[in-house]
């Protein structure tokens, strides 16, 4: 009983902080370490692909647009420059993988990421406030976006979402609402190709008897579920308040964490 309310936490946890640009790997990680359990790769992803399902919902008429709607030219361009920010992402991590990168097993680094990406905020948010507002995605949004996605995958606390939204809004999408769209569009293909290639890893490793499915299962509901509201909010939030009460949410954060590790 114990474990499952963990996994419900842990399925909380992400769906909160996935989108939101806080770091969700990041608190996945710090909640695990600080007594929640640690789980494995397929788990950790699946839970977030919860999350994302939930995008895929908010933004359903969205993608409908996009797919149905082939003959507009803006329109036509705006869906490849998707699929070009999703590719850079897959083949940067391909070469990521091959190499054999793990993520961090300690909490010192992400508490660093943390509060070097809440000081980055503040300075992107100034630096896009004095420029025009400006909607489109260009090509150099579209490609800063894609590796922006792979170093948020490389350095846990960076913040996928953090990481993309503010790429996008210094290299000229200056409007928080269009960056934040693109940024949750291009998330919907990677993160479920993420959780499929986890899965494929387990089935083919023969690591599927030992996964606790029920777990997985579960986290990944809870998820979607948060998830669903915690955009919602989001979506209506920035559209009258910039991202400052997140870069010094996770300034507060990343000192308290090396303060306490310190200490420990």
């Amino acid at each position: 009983m114990s474990d499952l309310i963990n996994v419900i936490l842990l399925g909380i946890i992400e769906g909160i902080t996935e989108f939101l640009p806080i770091s969700s790997t990041g608190h996945l990680l710090i909640a695990e370490k600080l007594g929640l359990g640690e789980r494995s790769d397929l788990f950790n992803v699946g839970i977030q692909a919860g999350a994302i399902l939930a995008v895929t919902f908010i933004y359903w008429k969205r993608i409908w647009q996009l797919f149905t709607h082939l003959g507009d030219r803006a329109n036509r361009d705006y869906l490849v420059k998707l699929i070009v920010a999703f590719l850079i992402t897959a083949v940067l991590g391909l070469v990521v993988t091959h190499y054999g990168f793990k993520l961090p097993e300690t909490i010192t680094p992400i508490a660093w990421a943390l509060v070097i990406g809440g000081f980055w905020m503040i300075g992107a948010e100034a630096v896009a406030a004095r420029q025009a507002d400006r909607s489109e995605v260009t090509w150099p949004v579209a490609i800063v976006v894609g590796i922006a996605q792979m170093v948020a995958g490389i350095f846990p606390g960076t913040s996928r979402s953090g990481s993309t939204i503010f790429a996008a809004m210094l290299a000229g999408t200056s409007n928080r609402a269009a960056a934040t769209e693109f940024s949750f569009l291009v998330g919907i293909p990677t993160m479920y190709a993420a959780t499929g290639y986890e899965l494929l890893k387990v089935l083919k490793g023969g690591g599927a008897a030992h996964e606790d499915w029920t777990a997985l299962i579960v986290g990944f509901i809870v998820s979607a579920i948060v998830a669903f509201i915690a955009v919602k909010w989001l979506l209506g939030y920035i559209r009258s308040h910039r991202f400052t009460l997140f870069a010094v949410y996770r300034i507060v954060l990343g000192v308290a964490l090396l303060l306490f590790m310190r200490g420990a």
